[in-house]
Protein backbone atom coordinates (compact mmCIF):
# COMPACT_ATOMS: atom_id res chain seq x y z
CA UNK A 1 0.00 0.00 0.00
CA UNK A 2 2.85 2.19 0.93
CA UNK A 3 4.81 1.27 -2.22
CA UNK A 4 1.27 2.11 -4.16
CA UNK A 5 1.21 5.81 -2.86
CA UNK A 6 4.73 6.49 -3.43
CA UNK A 7 4.67 5.75 -7.23
CA UNK A 8 1.15 7.85 -7.38
CA UNK A 9 3.03 10.45 -6.20
CA UNK A 10 5.39 10.05 -8.82
CA UNK A 11 3.50 9.71 -11.09
CA UNK A 12 2.00 12.79 -10.21
CA UNK A 13 4.95 15.01 -10.13
CA UNK A 14 6.31 13.83 -13.45
CA UNK A 15 2.57 14.88 -14.54
CA UNK A 16 3.07 18.38 -12.81
CA UNK A 17 6.30 18.49 -14.81
CA UNK A 18 5.27 17.41 -18.05
CA UNK A 19 2.19 19.81 -18.06
CA UNK A 20 4.47 22.83 -16.71
CA UNK A 21 6.59 22.16 -19.86
CA UNK A 22 3.98 21.93 -22.54
CA UNK A 23 2.61 25.23 -21.22
CA UNK A 24 5.64 26.31 -21.54
CA UNK A 25 6.44 25.49 -24.87
CA UNK A 26 2.90 26.94 -25.95
CA UNK A 27 3.29 30.23 -24.17
CA UNK A 28 7.18 30.92 -25.10
CA UNK A 29 6.51 32.67 -28.82
CA UNK A 30 3.47 34.43 -27.21
CA UNK A 31 5.97 36.06 -24.52
CA UNK A 32 8.71 36.66 -27.83
CA UNK A 33 6.38 37.86 -29.79
CA UNK A 34 7.46 41.39 -31.29
CA UNK A 35 4.71 44.01 -31.99
CA UNK A 36 5.49 46.67 -34.07
CA UNK A 37 4.32 50.50 -33.11
CA UNK A 38 3.37 52.29 -36.55
CA UNK A 39 2.06 56.10 -36.80
CA UNK A 40 2.85 59.50 -37.15
CA UNK A 41 3.13 63.02 -34.89
CA UNK A 42 1.35 66.63 -36.45
CA UNK A 43 0.56 69.65 -34.87
CA UNK A 44 -2.52 71.28 -34.61
CA UNK A 45 -2.58 72.76 -38.33
CA UNK A 46 -2.02 69.05 -38.78
CA UNK A 47 1.70 69.81 -40.43
CA UNK A 48 4.38 67.07 -39.63
CA UNK A 49 7.09 67.27 -36.45
CA UNK A 50 10.50 65.89 -36.51
CA UNK A 51 12.32 64.99 -33.58
CA UNK A 52 9.29 64.73 -31.25
CA UNK A 53 10.91 62.59 -28.10
CA UNK A 54 8.82 59.65 -27.83
CA UNK A 55 9.37 57.07 -24.74
CA UNK A 56 8.08 53.43 -24.97
CA UNK A 57 6.68 53.47 -21.06
CA UNK A 58 6.84 49.75 -20.73
CA UNK A 59 10.53 49.89 -20.93
CA UNK A 60 11.74 53.43 -21.10
CA UNK A 61 13.13 53.31 -24.15
CA UNK A 62 13.83 56.27 -26.06
CA UNK A 63 12.45 56.71 -29.32
CA UNK A 64 12.42 60.15 -32.15
CA UNK A 65 9.79 60.89 -35.23
CA UNK A 66 11.55 61.57 -38.52
CA UNK A 67 11.57 64.20 -40.71
CA UNK A 68 7.78 63.29 -42.18
CA UNK A 69 6.92 63.06 -37.88
CA UNK A 70 6.49 59.26 -38.95
CA UNK A 71 7.85 56.15 -36.44
CA UNK A 72 8.12 53.02 -35.76
CA UNK A 73 8.49 51.14 -32.55
CA UNK A 74 9.13 47.65 -31.58
CA UNK A 75 7.28 46.18 -28.63
CA UNK A 76 6.77 42.89 -26.89
CA UNK A 77 3.49 44.06 -25.28
CA UNK A 78 0.26 44.29 -27.55
CA UNK A 79 -1.06 47.31 -25.26
CA UNK A 80 0.91 49.61 -24.30
CA UNK A 81 1.57 53.51 -23.40
CA UNK A 82 3.59 56.72 -25.12
CA UNK A 83 4.79 59.74 -23.66
CA UNK A 84 5.44 62.53 -27.20
CA UNK A 85 7.30 65.66 -26.09
CA UNK A 86 8.43 68.76 -28.18
CA UNK A 87 9.98 71.74 -26.70
CA UNK A 88 7.10 74.69 -27.27
CA UNK A 89 4.45 71.81 -27.29
CA UNK A 90 2.30 70.38 -24.65
CA UNK A 91 3.63 67.03 -23.51
CA UNK A 92 0.97 63.71 -24.39
CA UNK A 93 0.74 60.33 -22.84
CA UNK A 94 -1.43 58.17 -24.98
CA UNK A 95 -2.70 54.60 -24.33
CA UNK A 96 -1.97 52.51 -26.96
CA UNK A 97 -2.60 49.33 -29.34
CA UNK A 98 0.14 48.04 -31.33
CA UNK A 99 -2.30 46.71 -34.10
CA UNK A 100 -3.76 50.01 -35.22
CA UNK A 101 -2.38 53.37 -36.90
CA UNK A 102 -1.41 56.04 -34.54
CA UNK A 103 -2.12 59.56 -35.53
CA UNK A 104 -0.82 62.10 -32.50
CA UNK A 105 -1.35 65.77 -32.87
CA UNK A 106 0.62 68.61 -30.37
CA UNK A 107 -0.91 71.49 -29.20
CA UNK A 108 1.77 74.22 -28.73
CA UNK A 109 2.38 76.21 -25.36
CA UNK A 110 0.73 79.49 -24.95
CA UNK A 111 3.76 80.97 -24.08
CA UNK A 112 5.30 79.59 -27.41
CA UNK A 113 2.01 80.64 -29.72
CA UNK A 114 3.07 84.13 -28.32
CA UNK A 115 6.63 84.02 -29.34
CA UNK A 116 6.08 82.42 -33.04
CA UNK A 117 3.24 84.83 -33.63
CA UNK A 118 3.80 88.54 -35.47
CA UNK A 119 4.24 90.83 -32.69
CA UNK A 120 3.05 94.66 -32.92
CA UNK A 121 5.48 97.72 -32.84
CA UNK A 122 2.83 100.10 -31.27
CA UNK A 123 -0.95 99.23 -30.05
CA UNK A 124 -3.77 100.80 -28.38
CA UNK A 125 -6.06 98.88 -26.84
CA UNK A 126 -9.56 97.20 -28.10
CA UNK A 127 -8.70 100.17 -31.72
CA UNK A 128 -9.63 98.82 -34.79
CA UNK A 129 -7.02 99.79 -37.77
CA UNK A 130 -7.43 100.04 -41.11
CA UNK A 131 -5.30 98.72 -43.76
CA UNK A 132 -4.00 99.28 -47.68
CA UNK A 133 -2.24 97.88 -50.44
CA UNK A 134 0.54 96.09 -51.52
CA UNK A 135 3.53 97.72 -52.77
CA UNK A 136 5.58 95.67 -55.28
CA UNK A 137 8.85 96.51 -56.54
CA UNK A 138 10.97 94.71 -58.20
CA UNK A 139 11.98 91.07 -56.02
CA UNK A 140 12.73 93.52 -53.13
CA UNK A 141 10.09 92.41 -50.19
CA UNK A 142 9.07 94.52 -47.49
CA UNK A 143 6.74 93.95 -44.91
CA UNK A 144 2.70 95.55 -45.51
CA UNK A 145 2.15 98.70 -43.03
CA UNK A 146 -0.99 99.64 -41.85
CA UNK A 147 -0.19 103.60 -40.90
CA UNK A 148 -1.74 104.44 -37.27
CA UNK A 149 -4.86 106.47 -37.36
CA UNK A 150 -6.27 109.28 -35.18
CA UNK A 151 -7.61 107.66 -31.85
CA UNK A 152 -10.28 109.31 -29.47
CA UNK A 153 -8.34 109.92 -25.99
CA UNK A 154 -10.94 109.65 -23.98
CA UNK A 155 -12.77 105.82 -25.43
CA UNK A 156 -8.83 105.10 -25.56
CA UNK A 157 -6.46 106.77 -23.77
CA UNK A 158 -3.70 104.18 -23.05
CA UNK A 159 -1.28 103.57 -25.73
CA UNK A 160 2.27 101.52 -26.08
CA UNK A 161 5.04 101.09 -28.28
CA UNK A 162 8.26 99.39 -28.78
CA UNK A 163 11.56 101.44 -28.67
CA UNK A 164 13.93 99.98 -31.24
CA UNK A 165 16.82 101.92 -33.22
CA UNK A 166 16.68 100.57 -35.77
CA UNK A 167 17.97 103.28 -38.85
CA UNK A 168 17.77 101.48 -41.89
CA UNK A 169 14.72 102.76 -43.71
CA UNK A 170 16.76 106.12 -44.30
CA UNK A 171 19.76 104.76 -46.12
CA UNK A 172 17.25 102.71 -47.95
CA UNK A 173 14.71 105.42 -49.10
CA UNK A 174 18.47 107.75 -49.85
CA UNK A 175 19.14 105.08 -52.34
CA UNK A 176 15.88 104.77 -54.33
CA UNK A 177 15.67 109.14 -54.47
CA UNK A 178 19.43 108.73 -55.64
CA UNK A 179 18.41 105.98 -58.16
CA UNK A 180 15.58 108.60 -59.23
CA UNK A 181 12.56 106.97 -58.27
CA UNK A 182 10.08 106.91 -55.80
CA UNK A 183 10.05 105.03 -53.06
CA UNK A 184 8.23 101.81 -52.00
CA UNK A 185 5.57 103.48 -49.02
CA UNK A 186 6.32 100.09 -46.70
CA UNK A 187 10.16 100.74 -47.18
CA UNK A 188 9.00 104.06 -45.26
CA UNK A 189 9.35 103.62 -41.66
CA UNK A 190 8.94 107.25 -40.45
CA UNK A 191 10.97 106.57 -36.76
CA UNK A 192 13.53 104.78 -38.42
CA UNK A 193 14.32 108.07 -40.25
CA UNK A 194 13.85 110.82 -37.43
CA UNK A 195 16.24 108.07 -34.92
CA UNK A 196 18.77 107.78 -37.98
CA UNK A 197 19.99 111.47 -36.79
CA UNK A 198 19.95 110.78 -32.76
CA UNK A 199 18.76 114.54 -32.35
CA UNK A 200 18.45 115.84 -28.79
CA UNK A 201 20.52 113.53 -26.62
CA UNK A 202 20.75 114.25 -23.26
CA UNK A 203 22.81 112.53 -20.40
CA UNK A 204 20.91 110.77 -17.96
CA UNK A 205 21.96 111.42 -14.41
CA UNK A 206 24.99 109.46 -13.84
CA UNK A 207 23.20 106.86 -11.73
CA UNK A 208 20.52 106.29 -14.03
CA UNK A 209 19.67 104.27 -17.39
CA UNK A 210 17.64 106.44 -19.21
CA UNK A 211 16.84 110.20 -19.12
CA UNK A 212 13.42 111.17 -20.29
CA UNK A 213 11.88 114.52 -21.53
CA UNK A 214 8.87 115.59 -23.78
CA UNK A 215 7.94 118.97 -25.28
CA UNK A 216 4.48 120.08 -26.46
CA UNK A 217 4.52 122.90 -29.62
CA UNK A 218 2.45 123.65 -32.79
CA UNK A 219 2.03 121.24 -35.54
CA UNK A 220 4.17 123.00 -38.66
CA UNK A 221 1.39 121.15 -41.30
CA UNK A 222 -1.81 121.18 -39.03
CA UNK A 223 -2.93 125.12 -37.14
CA UNK A 224 -5.26 122.89 -35.56
CA UNK A 225 -2.83 120.34 -34.12
CA UNK A 226 0.04 120.39 -31.79
CA UNK A 227 2.76 117.79 -31.67
CA UNK A 228 4.03 116.02 -28.47
CA UNK A 229 7.91 115.28 -28.43
CA UNK A 230 8.74 112.35 -26.52
CA UNK A 231 13.03 112.26 -25.73
CA UNK A 232 14.11 108.99 -24.39
CA UNK A 233 17.79 109.22 -24.01
CA UNK A 234 20.25 106.04 -23.06
CA UNK A 235 23.26 106.07 -20.87
CA UNK A 236 26.53 106.11 -22.97
CA UNK A 237 28.47 103.34 -21.43
CA UNK A 238 32.90 104.08 -20.36
CA UNK A 239 34.26 102.91 -23.57
CA UNK A 240 37.36 102.59 -21.39
CA UNK A 241 35.43 100.03 -19.76
CA UNK A 242 33.35 98.29 -21.33
CA UNK A 243 32.94 94.73 -21.28
CA UNK A 244 34.80 92.20 -23.74
CA UNK A 245 33.35 91.57 -27.43
CA UNK A 246 32.54 88.24 -28.67
CA UNK A 247 31.73 88.95 -32.37
CA UNK A 248 31.12 86.93 -35.04
CA UNK A 249 30.88 87.73 -38.32
CA UNK A 250 28.53 86.12 -40.62
CA UNK A 251 28.94 87.09 -43.95
CA UNK A 252 27.07 86.25 -47.61
CA UNK A 253 29.34 85.28 -50.16
CA UNK A 254 26.64 83.83 -52.41
CA UNK A 255 26.30 84.52 -56.07
CA UNK A 256 23.94 86.84 -55.58
CA UNK A 257 26.74 88.79 -53.49
CA UNK A 258 28.94 89.71 -56.54
CA UNK A 259 28.28 92.64 -56.87
CA UNK A 260 29.78 96.13 -56.16
CA UNK A 261 27.52 97.39 -53.58
CA UNK A 262 27.28 94.01 -51.89
CA UNK A 263 30.11 91.75 -51.02
CA UNK A 264 32.81 94.49 -51.86
CA UNK A 265 31.29 97.11 -49.86
CA UNK A 266 30.58 94.72 -46.80
CA UNK A 267 34.88 93.60 -46.79
CA UNK A 268 35.48 97.60 -46.58
CA UNK A 269 32.85 98.29 -44.17
CA UNK A 270 33.86 95.30 -41.58
CA UNK A 271 37.50 95.96 -42.34
CA UNK A 272 36.78 99.60 -41.18
CA UNK A 273 35.26 98.02 -37.60
CA UNK A 274 37.89 95.35 -37.05
CA UNK A 275 40.40 99.15 -36.48
CA UNK A 276 38.42 99.44 -33.30
CA UNK A 277 38.95 96.14 -32.20
CA UNK A 278 41.04 95.49 -28.88
CA UNK A 279 43.07 92.44 -27.83
CA UNK A 280 40.06 91.35 -25.33
CA UNK A 281 37.65 91.01 -28.28
CA UNK A 282 37.26 88.04 -30.39
CA UNK A 283 36.09 87.92 -34.36
CA UNK A 284 35.16 84.93 -36.03
CA UNK A 285 34.06 84.40 -39.49
CA UNK A 286 31.11 82.35 -40.85
CA UNK A 287 30.64 82.64 -44.45
CA UNK A 288 27.89 80.94 -46.81
CA UNK A 289 27.56 80.59 -50.62
CA UNK A 290 27.09 76.63 -51.90
CA UNK A 291 28.79 75.60 -48.18
CA UNK A 292 29.00 76.74 -44.49
CA UNK A 293 32.22 77.36 -43.10
CA UNK A 294 34.06 78.87 -40.74
CA UNK A 295 36.26 80.97 -42.55
CA UNK A 296 38.22 82.28 -39.11
CA UNK A 297 38.57 80.78 -36.15
CA UNK A 298 37.93 82.64 -33.29
CA UNK A 299 41.19 85.42 -33.27
CA UNK A 300 41.86 88.04 -30.86
CA UNK A 301 40.84 92.16 -31.96
CA UNK A 302 45.04 92.19 -31.37
CA UNK A 303 45.42 90.38 -34.43
CA UNK A 304 44.21 92.91 -36.96
CA UNK A 305 46.10 92.22 -39.85
CA UNK A 306 44.92 88.63 -39.81
CA UNK A 307 41.54 89.47 -39.73
CA UNK A 308 41.70 92.17 -42.53
CA UNK A 309 43.58 89.82 -44.57
CA UNK A 310 40.82 87.30 -44.08
CA UNK A 311 37.99 89.42 -45.13
CA UNK A 312 39.81 90.96 -48.08
CA UNK A 313 40.26 87.22 -49.38
CA UNK A 314 36.05 86.55 -49.48
CA UNK A 315 34.70 85.94 -52.72
CA UNK A 316 31.29 85.36 -54.10
CA UNK A 317 29.87 82.32 -55.47
CA UNK A 318 26.86 79.31 -54.41
CA UNK A 319 23.69 79.37 -53.45
CA UNK A 320 22.18 81.28 -50.01
CA UNK A 321 21.42 79.10 -47.37
CA UNK A 322 20.88 81.72 -44.71
CA UNK A 323 19.27 79.81 -42.45
CA UNK A 324 21.57 77.23 -41.75
CA UNK A 325 24.29 79.90 -41.90
CA UNK A 326 22.95 81.71 -38.98
CA UNK A 327 22.60 78.46 -36.95
CA UNK A 328 26.03 77.80 -37.43
CA UNK A 329 27.10 81.04 -36.16
CA UNK A 330 25.20 81.00 -33.08
CA UNK A 331 26.69 77.66 -32.43
CA UNK A 332 30.21 79.58 -32.62
CA UNK A 333 29.19 82.32 -30.69
CA UNK A 334 28.08 79.91 -27.77
CA UNK A 335 31.37 77.94 -28.09
CA UNK A 336 33.02 81.43 -27.46
CA UNK A 337 30.42 82.75 -24.89
CA UNK A 338 32.02 85.36 -22.49
CA UNK A 339 29.97 85.59 -19.57
CA UNK A 340 29.16 89.49 -18.71
CA UNK A 341 30.70 89.84 -22.25
CA UNK A 342 29.23 91.21 -25.53
CA UNK A 343 28.04 88.55 -27.39
CA UNK A 344 27.16 89.31 -30.67
CA UNK A 345 26.11 87.78 -34.02
CA UNK A 346 26.59 90.44 -37.53
CA UNK A 347 24.56 89.14 -40.69
CA UNK A 348 25.51 90.98 -43.20
CA UNK A 349 23.24 90.04 -45.98
CA UNK A 350 21.27 91.39 -49.03
CA UNK A 351 18.46 88.87 -47.28
CA UNK A 352 17.71 86.72 -50.45
CA UNK A 353 17.95 83.15 -48.58
CA UNK A 354 17.06 80.74 -51.73
CA UNK A 355 17.82 77.19 -50.07
CA UNK A 356 16.96 76.00 -46.36
CA UNK A 357 14.49 78.11 -44.33
CA UNK A 358 13.69 80.96 -46.72
CA UNK A 359 10.26 82.57 -45.14
CA UNK A 360 9.83 85.49 -42.33
CA UNK A 361 7.38 82.95 -40.61
CA UNK A 362 10.12 80.46 -40.32
CA UNK A 363 13.19 82.88 -39.61
CA UNK A 364 10.89 84.53 -36.84
CA UNK A 365 10.61 80.90 -35.30
CA UNK A 366 14.18 79.77 -35.46
CA UNK A 367 15.57 83.07 -34.28
CA UNK A 368 13.33 83.26 -31.65
CA UNK A 369 15.05 79.70 -30.01
CA UNK A 370 18.80 81.30 -30.96
CA UNK A 371 18.31 84.56 -29.19
CA UNK A 372 17.67 81.97 -25.68
CA UNK A 373 21.25 81.25 -25.52
CA UNK A 374 22.43 85.09 -24.92
CA UNK A 375 23.91 86.05 -27.84
CA UNK A 376 22.49 89.05 -29.74
CA UNK A 377 22.14 89.83 -33.51
CA UNK A 378 23.05 92.77 -35.98
CA UNK A 379 22.01 92.94 -39.16
CA UNK A 380 23.47 94.64 -41.98
CA UNK A 381 21.57 94.91 -44.98
CA UNK A 382 22.78 95.54 -48.57
CA UNK A 383 22.23 95.46 -52.39
CA UNK A 384 19.24 96.55 -54.25
CA UNK A 385 17.00 95.44 -56.86
CA UNK A 386 16.47 91.56 -54.51
CA UNK A 387 16.86 92.94 -51.20
CA UNK A 388 15.11 91.53 -48.48
CA UNK A 389 14.00 93.95 -45.71
CA UNK A 390 11.62 91.76 -44.14
CA UNK A 391 13.90 89.15 -43.53
CA UNK A 392 15.79 91.57 -41.98
CA UNK A 393 13.97 93.53 -39.87
CA UNK A 394 12.19 90.29 -38.67
CA UNK A 395 15.82 88.70 -37.66
CA UNK A 396 17.01 92.21 -36.05
CA UNK A 397 13.98 92.20 -34.04
CA UNK A 398 13.52 88.76 -32.90
CA UNK A 399 17.23 88.39 -32.26
CA UNK A 400 17.60 91.29 -29.47
CA UNK A 401 19.05 93.42 -32.18
CA UNK A 402 19.45 96.28 -34.92
CA UNK A 403 19.03 96.77 -38.01
CA UNK A 404 20.62 99.12 -40.79
CA UNK A 405 20.90 99.07 -44.48
CA UNK A 406 24.40 100.52 -46.04
CA UNK A 407 23.98 102.17 -49.75
CA UNK A 408 27.82 103.15 -49.37
CA UNK A 409 31.02 103.59 -47.77
CA UNK A 410 30.36 106.82 -45.94
CA UNK A 411 27.21 105.19 -44.26
CA UNK A 412 29.38 102.46 -43.13
CA UNK A 413 31.48 104.00 -41.54
CA UNK A 414 28.36 106.02 -39.41
CA UNK A 415 27.33 102.66 -38.47
CA UNK A 416 30.50 100.46 -37.70
CA UNK A 417 32.92 103.31 -36.81
CA UNK A 418 31.41 106.65 -35.80
CA UNK A 419 28.47 104.43 -33.56
CA UNK A 420 29.45 101.74 -32.93
CA UNK A 421 28.66 101.35 -29.16
CA UNK A 422 25.34 102.49 -30.11
CA UNK A 423 25.08 99.52 -32.81
CA UNK A 424 27.04 97.03 -30.89
CA UNK A 425 26.78 97.34 -27.65
CA UNK A 426 23.19 97.64 -25.56
CA UNK A 427 22.19 98.80 -22.58
CA UNK A 428 18.61 97.58 -22.00
CA UNK A 429 16.24 95.36 -23.78
CA UNK A 430 12.98 94.76 -24.34
CA UNK A 431 12.19 98.07 -23.89
CA UNK A 432 8.84 99.56 -24.73
CA UNK A 433 6.81 102.71 -23.29
CA UNK A 434 3.01 102.98 -22.12
CA UNK A 435 1.42 106.33 -22.32
CA UNK A 436 -2.16 107.39 -20.49
CA UNK A 437 -3.32 110.62 -21.84
CA UNK A 438 -5.72 112.61 -19.79
CA UNK A 439 -8.80 113.06 -22.24
CA UNK A 440 -9.73 116.35 -20.33
CA UNK A 441 -6.20 117.95 -22.38
CA UNK A 442 -5.88 115.40 -24.74
CA UNK A 443 -9.16 114.76 -27.67
CA UNK A 444 -7.43 112.82 -30.17
CA UNK A 445 -3.83 111.41 -30.76
CA UNK A 446 -1.77 109.97 -33.28
CA UNK A 447 1.50 108.14 -33.31
CA UNK A 448 3.88 109.12 -36.06
CA UNK A 449 5.68 106.08 -37.52
CA UNK A 450 5.80 103.16 -35.34
CA UNK A 451 3.17 101.16 -38.05
CA UNK A 452 2.25 98.09 -37.21
CA UNK A 453 2.47 95.30 -39.89
CA UNK A 454 -0.56 94.04 -41.45
CA UNK A 455 -0.51 90.70 -40.12
CA UNK A 456 0.19 91.90 -36.38
CA UNK A 457 -3.11 94.21 -36.83
CA UNK A 458 -5.77 92.22 -37.94
CA UNK A 459 -4.86 89.80 -34.76
CA UNK A 460 -6.07 91.90 -31.69
CA UNK A 461 -5.06 90.30 -28.94
CA UNK A 462 -1.16 90.16 -29.94
CA UNK A 463 1.19 91.16 -27.04
CA UNK A 464 3.45 94.20 -27.96
CA UNK A 465 7.17 93.24 -28.42
CA UNK A 466 9.92 95.67 -26.71
CA UNK A 467 12.90 96.84 -28.63
CA UNK A 468 16.64 97.23 -27.70
CA UNK A 469 18.61 100.04 -27.45
CA UNK A 470 22.11 100.89 -27.33
CA UNK A 471 24.42 103.13 -25.75
CA UNK A 472 24.35 106.63 -26.20
CA UNK A 473 20.75 106.31 -28.41
CA UNK A 474 18.31 109.00 -28.17
CA UNK A 475 15.11 107.87 -29.48
CA UNK A 476 12.60 110.59 -30.72
CA UNK A 477 9.03 109.70 -30.66
CA UNK A 478 6.04 112.03 -31.78
CA UNK A 479 2.47 112.45 -31.44
CA UNK A 480 0.20 114.35 -33.59
CA UNK A 481 -2.81 115.79 -31.18
CA UNK A 482 -6.25 117.53 -31.04
CA UNK A 483 -6.43 119.41 -27.52
CA UNK A 484 -9.65 118.93 -25.82
CA UNK A 485 -10.46 122.60 -26.18
CA UNK A 486 -9.73 125.34 -28.78
CA UNK A 487 -7.03 126.92 -26.79
CA UNK A 488 -6.07 128.99 -30.05
CA UNK A 489 -2.54 127.47 -30.62
CA UNK A 490 -2.02 128.04 -26.56
CA UNK A 491 -1.35 125.28 -24.10
CA UNK A 492 -3.63 123.54 -21.99
CA UNK A 493 -4.01 125.22 -19.06
CA UNK A 494 -0.64 125.11 -17.57
CA UNK A 495 1.46 122.37 -15.30
CA UNK A 496 -1.99 119.78 -15.77
CA UNK A 497 -0.49 116.52 -16.87
CA UNK A 498 -1.10 116.03 -20.49
CA UNK A 499 -0.30 112.10 -19.81
CA UNK A 500 1.46 109.75 -17.59
CA UNK A 501 4.11 107.43 -19.15
CA UNK A 502 5.71 104.42 -18.14
CA UNK A 503 8.54 102.69 -19.76
CA UNK A 504 9.34 99.31 -18.79
CA UNK A 505 12.91 97.47 -19.72
CA UNK A 506 15.94 94.78 -18.72
CA UNK A 507 19.27 95.63 -18.57
CA UNK A 508 21.69 93.72 -20.86
CA UNK A 509 22.77 90.69 -19.26
CA UNK A 510 19.68 90.64 -16.82
CA UNK A 511 16.34 89.01 -16.84
CA UNK A 512 14.68 91.09 -14.22
CA UNK A 513 12.02 93.50 -15.51
CA UNK A 514 12.49 97.39 -14.38
CA UNK A 515 10.23 100.48 -14.51
CA UNK A 516 10.32 104.03 -15.05
CA UNK A 517 7.68 106.49 -14.72
CA UNK A 518 7.23 109.85 -16.06
CA UNK A 519 4.47 112.85 -15.66
CA UNK A 520 4.46 114.97 -19.33
CA UNK A 521 3.47 118.11 -18.75
CA UNK A 522 1.11 120.48 -21.17
CA UNK A 523 4.42 122.88 -21.66
CA UNK A 524 3.14 123.96 -24.78
CA UNK A 525 5.62 126.71 -26.52
CA UNK A 526 5.34 127.59 -30.39
CA UNK A 527 7.10 126.23 -33.05
CA UNK A 528 8.94 129.21 -33.61
CA UNK A 529 10.63 128.71 -30.23
CA UNK A 530 11.22 125.33 -30.35
CA UNK A 531 14.75 123.82 -30.03
CA UNK A 532 16.40 123.87 -33.62
CA UNK A 533 17.08 120.28 -33.24
CA UNK A 534 13.22 119.49 -32.15
CA UNK A 535 12.39 121.40 -35.45
CA UNK A 536 14.71 119.39 -36.80
CA UNK A 537 12.49 116.24 -36.55
CA UNK A 538 9.95 117.88 -37.39
CA UNK A 539 10.85 118.40 -40.89
CA UNK A 540 12.19 115.04 -41.12
CA UNK A 541 8.92 113.43 -40.10
CA UNK A 542 7.35 115.71 -42.76
CA UNK A 543 9.23 114.41 -44.97
CA UNK A 544 8.65 110.79 -44.13
CA UNK A 545 5.15 111.41 -44.45
CA UNK A 546 5.12 112.71 -47.84
CA UNK A 547 7.51 110.25 -48.93
CA UNK A 548 5.06 107.87 -47.79
CA UNK A 549 2.14 109.85 -49.03
CA UNK A 550 0.32 109.80 -46.07
CA UNK A 551 -3.42 110.99 -46.70
CA UNK A 552 -2.10 112.75 -43.04
CA UNK A 553 -0.19 115.57 -45.08
CA UNK A 554 -1.87 115.92 -48.48
CA UNK A 555 -2.19 119.60 -48.44
CA UNK A 556 1.24 119.89 -47.53
CA UNK A 557 3.91 121.23 -49.81
CA UNK A 558 7.21 120.45 -50.48
CA UNK A 559 8.30 124.22 -50.50
CA UNK A 560 7.11 124.21 -46.54
CA UNK A 561 8.91 121.47 -45.53
CA UNK A 562 12.36 122.92 -47.45
CA UNK A 563 11.73 126.08 -45.21
CA UNK A 564 11.55 124.22 -41.77
CA UNK A 565 14.71 121.95 -42.96
CA UNK A 566 16.25 124.99 -43.93
CA UNK A 567 15.81 127.09 -40.60
CA UNK A 568 16.31 124.71 -38.43
CA UNK A 569 19.32 121.94 -39.94
CA UNK A 570 22.85 122.12 -38.46
CA UNK A 571 25.27 123.22 -41.04
CA UNK A 572 28.35 121.94 -39.20
CA UNK A 573 26.50 118.26 -39.29
CA UNK A 574 26.98 116.43 -42.58
CA UNK A 575 24.30 114.34 -41.87
CA UNK A 576 21.71 117.10 -41.82
CA UNK A 577 23.02 119.14 -44.57
CA UNK A 578 22.92 115.70 -46.63
CA UNK A 579 19.23 115.61 -45.46
CA UNK A 580 18.57 118.89 -47.41
CA UNK A 581 19.74 117.61 -50.44
CA UNK A 582 17.59 114.53 -50.31
CA UNK A 583 14.57 116.79 -50.05
CA UNK A 584 15.32 118.50 -53.05
CA UNK A 585 15.82 115.04 -55.15
CA UNK A 586 12.44 113.84 -54.08
CA UNK A 587 10.40 116.95 -54.28
CA UNK A 588 11.50 116.83 -58.13
CA UNK A 589 11.05 113.32 -58.27
CA UNK A 590 7.72 113.29 -56.91
CA UNK A 591 6.57 116.89 -58.41
CA UNK A 592 7.65 115.15 -61.75
CA UNK A 593 5.19 111.85 -60.83
CA UNK A 594 2.13 114.22 -60.02
CA UNK A 595 2.10 116.08 -63.29
CA UNK A 596 2.88 113.32 -64.94
CA UNK A 597 -0.77 111.86 -63.28
CA UNK A 598 -2.91 115.02 -63.82
CA UNK A 599 -1.63 115.28 -67.61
Amino acid sequence: MELDIILFNKDYIFLKLLLANIMLLILAPAASAQYYIRGEVKDEKNEALQNVKIILNSNHFLYYSGAGGGFGIASPKLNDTLTFSLEGYEPKVIPIKADQWLQVNLHVLPSNANRSRPRLISVTKDLKQTSKFRWFVNDETYFQLVENEFVNARQFPNTGFSLNINKAAYSNVRRFLNLNSTVPPDAVRTEELINYFNLHYREPEKMDVFRIESQLSSCPWNPAKQLLYLNINAKKLDMSNIAPGNFVFLIDASGSMDMPNKLPLLKAAFQLFVQNLRAVDTVSIVTYGGTIGIWLQPTSGAEKEKIIKSIEELTASGDTNGGAAILTAYELAQHTYIKGGNNRVILATDGDFNVGIVTEKALDDMISKAKQSGVYLTCLGVGTGNYKDSKLETLAKKGNGNYSYLDDIHEAEKVLVKELTQTFYSVADDVFMNLQFNPDKVKEYRLIGFDNKKDAVSDSTIELEGGDMGSGNSELAIFEIMPASDTGGRSVTGADMLAEISMRYRLHNDTTQKKLSYHCPANFIPFEQLDKELQFAAAVAMFGLKVRQSKFIEGTEWESLEAIAHSSYDPNSYLQTDFLQLVEKAKKIYCAKKKKKLN
